[in-house]
């Protein structure tokens, strides 16, 4: 049965309320059946010998925040071997023809999309959904990307419209805020992941 899934793709280092409280927001405003969490084995913009924690450790946090909720935790991209969001894309697409897919990004990450690999070709493999983070509107709707992508945003009003829309098509979501910071987590707890074990938590495969 075709379904209509929101993807948030991230490292969740660790997973936190934010990531859950703006995929169930996202949820309502998209009028989605599903959000996919695919946790990344490793983001090739971020130093991953700085404080990534080990991928099992960064699964299990975000099974257990997405725990009684429609959230499903994949390790889809670890078990396909993909690096890179538009393989990744690529491979969903190609795996379920009949699923309707938007791509979830947080406005922090929108100033990074140019650094992402083939980011145009992605753009008009699916829809997307920018989700707002506090701080970071005047920044996102500036970023190098958007000279690109302008062109191609839809009124909030249609957000529950999306799967009519024909991509590249971009959506501002004005979501409740939530300053949690995954930054500011590990600030305060750097040895978060010592309470994972791989035993404890399995993902759910989408």
């Amino acid at each position: 049965m075709a379904r209509r899934i929101g993807l948030l793709g991230g490292s969740f280092n660790p997973a936190h309320r934010a990531h859950r409280r703006m995929s169930l927001a996202a949820m309502e405003a998209l009028d989605l059946d599903e959000v996919w969490w695919l946790v990344s084995p490793g983001n090739p913009l971020k130093d991953q010998a700085n404080d990534m924690a080990p991928f099992a450790a960064r699964l299990a946090s975000a099974k257990a925040m997405a725990r009684r909720s429609p959230i499903r935790v994949s390790d889809f991209e670890a078990r396909a071997g993909t690096r890179y969001t538009i393989d990744t894309l690529r491979l969903l697409l190609r795996r379920w023809p009949r699923h309707r897919f938007i791509w979830l990004m947080g406005e922090d990450t929108v100033a990074q999309f140019h650094q992402w690999k083939h980011w145009r070709a992605l753009a008009r493999l699916v829809p997307i959904a920018v989700i707002s983070r506090p701080g970071y509107d005047d920044e996102a709707r500036a970023a190098r990307a958007m000279g690109w992508l302008r062109r191609f945003v839809r009124p909030a009003r249609q957000a529950r419209n999306w799967t009519e829309w024909s991509a590249p098509a971009i959506n501002f979501l004005r979501l409740p805020p939530d300053r949690t910071s995954a930054t500011r987590l590990r600030a305060l707890n750097p040895d978060w992941h010592r309470r994972f074990t791989v035993n404890r938590h399995r993902a759910v495969r989408p």
